[in-house]
């Protein structure tokens, strides 16, 4: 039986991949091990999804490749071998085989045709075809990430979508979801784990069971989920497309306390000739009286987006649009992006026009701007309360480090706690000082 290290690039739905990966090779009796030197197989799960990453990926796989000795394999898995297995053959020749995001059910079965090939040429096995992760589902194998006490579930994978920039539609095909029963059985899981929080992902979570029957979508798979964990805490959904925020979806959230009050809803602009050429809601007005509407039934909720700069077309007239509409809108948390040109992407043909230089200043402007509504943001919870969920600690400085219903894992600000508290604590703490992301208290019970 071997022993197996994983190297987990990309998004969280990679890392839950990479979970899903290791628990077959348990299943199968192989045994991880921390130290990659020391593994008889080594994986690395590559995300493909722009430039940069691909990078990352190639050089994270060249490093690996260099220290690799004549009794190991490298495998490069995930989103890059879908569609640039091309780059990973002539960029690392010393892979042994690979394996798709969407066949990451068959690791077994790679590792035995490469087991049985002629050890003295190592030739490349790939598994091209995609395997629909709806259709697909492992036996015993749960769709689960855990990080402490808090754990990502995935709920579909793929997108129908057809933003003009985007290449996961290429990567990962269309969204296909996960059946009812094998989602409620991971959240069962985590119940039975001790889990406070449930992080519910998916390229577009939203979009959840447009193919499936009986009607079922997002909303009654959250409200199933609320049923069946009734001892987890938080609740929390991440990537909601614009448009698919009803009135249901708010009273929901309004409703149930345990459905946290916080939404990541990706804009990726404002101005509506560069929103209708991403091919993305091009009617900014309706956005915009949507995300009112949200805010008003839903007062302490916490607003995230993500922003592109540098789009084709944009111009001086259509940034000051967008950066109009974050004055405006005063979103909580913000993330921005420059424009990377993608091959075979409908928004090809545009090019890239606009200059490297300007997309970085346009990105620090936005940042700059969001940085003092964060700060003003967070000032406001200085002498309330937050319910914070402990994920580390310094017993030696006394500190606390945790994060509020409004911090998403990894994206987000860290409450600072004066005091020890032990990780999955939920601790009720007094905010007293506020800097642009983090936030710094005291137990309230000390006030």
């Amino acid at each position: 039986m071997a022993k197996f290290h994983i190297v987990s690039l990309g998004c969280a739905k990679n890392t839950v991949d990479s979970e899903s990966i290791g628990a077959i090779l348990i299943q199968h009796g192989h045994s991880p091990i921390l130290d990659p030197d020391l593994a008889d197989l080594v994986i690395v799960n590559t995300c493909g999804f722009i430039k940069p990453a691909r990078k990352e990926s190639i050089e994270v796989l060249s490093e690996l490749a260099v220290k690799k000795n004549n009794s190991q394999y490298l495998i490069a898995a995930g989103c890059m071998t879908q569609h640039y297995a091309k780059m990973i053959h002539s960029n690392v020749p010393q892979v042994d085989g690979m394996i798709s995001s969407r066949r990451w059910m068959d690791i077994v079965e790679l590792l035995n045709k490469i087991d049985n090939r002629d050890t003295n040429t190592r030739t490349q096995y790939h598994i091209p075809d995609v395997k629909t992760v709806g259709k697909s589902e492992t036996s015993g194998i749960h769709r689960i990430a855990a990080q402490g006490k808090s754990a990502y579930l995935k709920i579909a994978d793929g997108c129908r979508r057809k933003c003009s920039y985007c290449s996961i539609p290429l990567i990962k095909g269309t969204l296909v979801s996960r059946s009812r029963e094998a989602i409620l059985e991971d959240a069962l899981s985590l119940q039975e784990q001790n889990m406070k929080e449930i992080i519910l992902i998916a390229q577009d979570t939203s979009d959840y069971g447009w193919d499936l029957q009986a009607n079922y979508n997002y909303i009654s798979l959250i409200k199933d989920i609320l049923a069946v964990t009734p001892n987890v805490p938080w609740l929390r959904m991440l990537y909601a497309f614009p448009g698919s925020i009803n009135n249901d979806f708010i009273q929901l959230m309004k409703n149930n306390q345990r459905f946290l009050p916080y939404l990541d809803i990706p804009l990726q602009h404002a101005d509506p000739k560069i929103l209708k050429s991403m091919q993305r809601p091009a009617n900014i007005e309706k956005t915009r009286d949507n995300l009112l509407k949200l805010r008003h039934e839903i007062p302490d909720l916490a607003l995230r987006t993500t922003f592109i700069v540098g789009y084709p077309g944009e111009g001086e007239k259509e940034f000051s649009v967008l950066l109009d509409f974050i004055k405006e809108m005063r979103f909580d948390r913000l993330g921005v992006f420059p424009f990377f040109y993608e091959a075979n992407t409908p928004s090809a043909p545009l090019g890239d026009p606009v200059p490297e230089e300007v997309k970085k200043e346009r990105i620090d402007q936005l940042m700059i701007t969001q940085q003092q509504i964060s700060l003003e943001k967070n000032l406001e919870w200085v002498g309330k309360s937050l319910t914070i969920l402990i994920e580390g600690n310094d017993s030696e400085q006394n500190i606390s480090i945790g994060r509020s219903y409004r911090d998403a894992p990894e994206i987000d600000g860290l409450v600072f706690i004066n005091g020890y508290y032990e990780t999955g604590d939920m601790v009720e703490v007094t905010i007293t000082e506020a800097e642009p992301y983090d936030l710094f208290g005291v137990p309230a019970k000390l006030q």
